[in-house]
């Protein structure tokens, strides 16, 4: 890794904000309550982050307390970014974790700033904040806090079900910035979940941190995402999924197709030859070369499906790409914006 091998007082241009001294890792940890897992402490520098200008992100700032999840979501768009570090985008990036352990502190620093215009500040665009390393380093009470108290709004997109522990202090931050929730509901198969998404909570558990939420006062978006060709994009299997999603208490459903970026692609499609080698053949069909996307004609088909199933449920929703504006919500009952990864290294 990069930090390894080096003088404490080398600089290394190309690593992540904050991390450019090698001085930043304060120690590696493993323990017998994550069994596998290497969490490497690090003092970072900075955490607020600038998303890019060319970006096509619905907000301009994120923070990112972790990198590397837990969750091991074998599609996962950011597992590339782990390659940054020198680790590589499968196991690495699901048993390696970097933990910025001042996170709060940093941040509060950094909205105190007189040119801190109080935008709002996205969490969860990359790697998940209530993954389970939270449950062990709890960086984001710090960081609500952080965020309420310098009256910056802020929005959550998680599939951890440890965001119900925080509720009490998000309705309390709620009160005095707006605040957004959202879910990631993907599978709801518990077979092929624990397949693909072996380190998430379970898709009950998910529903039932959607319920809390809404029971919390919060209008809870659910993030139908990736929905996997020829797994996930039956009628039955959509109409099946919504139906829960609508009896949780969901107020609105963001849905889209499974991206593919250089860096997933690989580790998902050997996944795919493991367990599903029947669909290899029409995987490469649609994820062509360096296509990232699955083609129009396929999101066309899959958003004419998905549309009247929302109807049908009484759900609000959309689909991912379609570039309609995000609604802008005040006080303690809000709801989230579409909130795909951030695009660039410089995100965390």
């Amino acid at each position: 890794m990069r930090w390894h091998g080096q003088s404490l007082e080398a600089r290394d241009e190309a690593a992540l904000p904050g991390l450019e001294s090698l001085s930043g890792l304060v120690r590696t940890v493993t323990t017998p309550e994550f069994t596998g897992m290497v969490f490497h402490e690090v003092q970072a520098r900075s955490v607020l982050n600038r998303v890019p200008g060319a970006s096509s992100m619905p907000f301009e700032w994120t923070v990112n307390p972790y990198r590397g999840c837990s969750h091991a979501c074998t599609y996962c768009f950011a597992r590339g970014t782990h390659e940054y570090l020198e680790l590589d985008a499968g196991h690495d990036f699901d048993s390696q974790i970097v933990v910025k352990v001042n996170a709060a502190d940093v941040l509060r620093r950094e909205l105190a700033r007189p040119n801190w215009q109080r935008e709002r500040v996205a969490l969860g665009t990359n790697t998940d904040p209530y993954q389970r390393a939270e449950g062990r380093y709890r960086l984001m009470p710090g960081i609500v806090e952080a965020l309420a108290d310098s009256g910056t709004p802020l929005s959550i997109l998680t599939k951890g079900t440890l965001v119900r522990r925080d509720l009490p202090l998000l309705r309390d931050a709620a009160a005095v910035v707006p605040v957004s929730l959202a879910m990631s509901i993907a599978v709801a198969d518990e077979e092929l979940r624990r397949l693909i998404e072996p380190g998430a909570p379970s898709f009950a558990a998910r529903l039932e941190t959607v319920r809390a939420a809404t029971e919390a006062g919060f209008g809870v978006t659910v993030f139908l995402m990736p929905i996997l060709p020829h797994l996930t994009d039956s009628v039955a299997v959509l109409d099946d999924t919504l139906a829960h999603l609508r009896a949780a208490g969901a107020a609105r459903v963001v849905f889209g197709a499974l991206h593919l970026r250089a860096g997933v692609k690989p580790w998902f499609m050997a996944w795919l030859e493991r367990e599903h080698p029947e669909l290899v053949g029409a995987y490469r069909g649609l994820y062509r070369g360096a296509s990232v996307m699955a083609p129009k004609a396929y999101r066309s088909w899959l958003s004419a499906r998905v549309r009247p199933l929302l109807r049908r449920h009484g759900l609000d929703g959309r689909v991912e790409d379609d570039g309609s504006p995000r609604p802008v919500q005040r006080g303690p009952i809000v709801t989230t914006t579409r909130g795909r990864a951030a695009e660039s290294e410089r995100l965390f």
